[in-house]
């Protein structure tokens, strides 16, 4: 027994840090969209403020990502091991995980004030991502919380439930981000930095 519980902490530890390294490389594929805001006849001054809401769209990204790395760890801490099926919707979230610089990237081309119609559809497109990423979360989750299936032994069924239910929120937000988006691109983003916000605030039921 003490054998197998071994092996499932190292395990788990595995699929942390293969995830930990995902996190790390999304997280720089962002920084790598910044450029130079001047253009031909436009001032660094001038463009600097164009570019305020694509500076928008990616410190939400950032932040979003940080948050999810965070509550990543967080919820790792309540499971005892992993196995196969586990890992397979682990590796589907970060598939989608590593997609959110490209979603950024469109964000960040089109976004501007007052806005282009192409605007609100990379908004759109930026945020069914996230619907994508809290999907793919909430199955990671259940997986492990269905019948108490790969929990810690002293994970109560209580919190179990709280976690469930607070990551119910995420798919919601995202479906009203989405139709935000159809008005407005910059208020979409928003949306998404709350439900962020939400997170970096109840994501603190570490283990």
């Amino acid at each position: 027994m003490e054998n197998g519980e071994s092996r499932g902490a190292k395990d788990t530890a595995r699929t942390e840090a293969f995830s930990d390294g995902v996190f790390a490389f999304a997280i720089t594929l962002l920084v790598l969209n910044l450029r130079d805001p001047a253009t031909s006849g436009v001032s660094l001054s001038q463009g600097l403020i164009d570019e305020l809401p694509a500076f928008f769209a990616l410190g939400t990204s950032f932040i979003t990502i940080l948050v999810m790395w965070l509550n990543h760890h967080n919820m790792f801490s309540h499971i005892g091991r992993v196995d196969r099926r586990l890992m397979l919707r682990n590796g589907m979230l970060l598939l989608f995980v590593v997609l959110t610089p490209f979603t950024t990237s469109l964000v960040a081309g089109h976004l501007a004030l007052p806005e282009p119609p192409d605007a609100r559809t990379a908004a759109a497109v930026y945020s069914v991502n996230f619907l994508f990423i809290a999907v793919a979360w909430n199955a990671v989750w259940r997986y492990c919380a269905k019948d108490r299936r790969l929990l810690q032994e002293d994970v109560t069924d209580a919190e179990a439930s709280t976690i469930t239910r607070q990551y119910a929120v995420a798919p919601i937000g995202s479906v009203v981000a989405i139709v935000i988006s159809l008005v407005s691109g910059l208020a979409s983003v928003t949306v998404v930095l709350v439900i962020a916000a939400f997170y970096a605030i109840t994501g603190s039921h570490g283990h």
